[in-house]
């Protein structure tokens, strides 16, 4: 499970959605959704890109004859074409893995932002579960104080 914050890190560079579409493609057929998932668990979500990004890309990559749709367990698909697999074997170097170097361009900081995000999204599922109404009340207090304390903290100046 991931934590959902806005996505505020390295932006990928023009060509790595298409990259990473086809790098993907090459291991197997994909939905555009699971493309999304699948750029987000490799990035530990520093890398989301938006369906408004994904699909056109797969648009285009069909319109160019590398990638056709297909029906995969009755759900539309896209998989490479022997066009887009020569494609990809001719240019490995250059598509490589651009999730990587979305990844190592990513500020420290905002992964562990990630993380501690995450440790507290489940402390509140084990709270919603298992804590009592005057707990879930007081933890209701801290999220509100937290998230005032952190606009205020984007409030000031460096």
């Amino acid at each position: 499970m991931y934590w959902n914050m806005p996505a505020r890190g390295p932006r990928a560079r023009r060509g790595d959605v298409r990259a990473a579409i086809l790098a993907l493609l090459a291991e197997e057929p994909r939905n555009g959704y699971q493309i999304i998932q699948e750029l987000t668990e490799r990035t530990d979500g520093v890398w989301q890109p938006s369906p408004g990004s994904i699909y056109p890309a797969l648009q285009q990559l069909d319109d160019e004859g590398l990638v056709m749709q297909v029906e995969l367990e009755g759900r539309k698909a896209y998989e490479l074409t022997d066009a887009g697999r020569k494609y990809v074997d001719e240019h490995k170097d250059d598509i490589g893995a651009p999730w990587e170097t979305i990844v190592e361009a990513a500020p420290e900081s905002e992964a562990d932002v990630r993380d501690l995000g995450r440790q507290l999204f489940m402390a509140l599922v084990q709270l919603s579960q298992a804590g009592s109404e005057k707990q879930v009340q007081e933890a209701k207090q801290v999220l509100v104080d937290a998230r005032k304390a952190i606009y205020r903290i984007l409030a000031e100046e460096d």
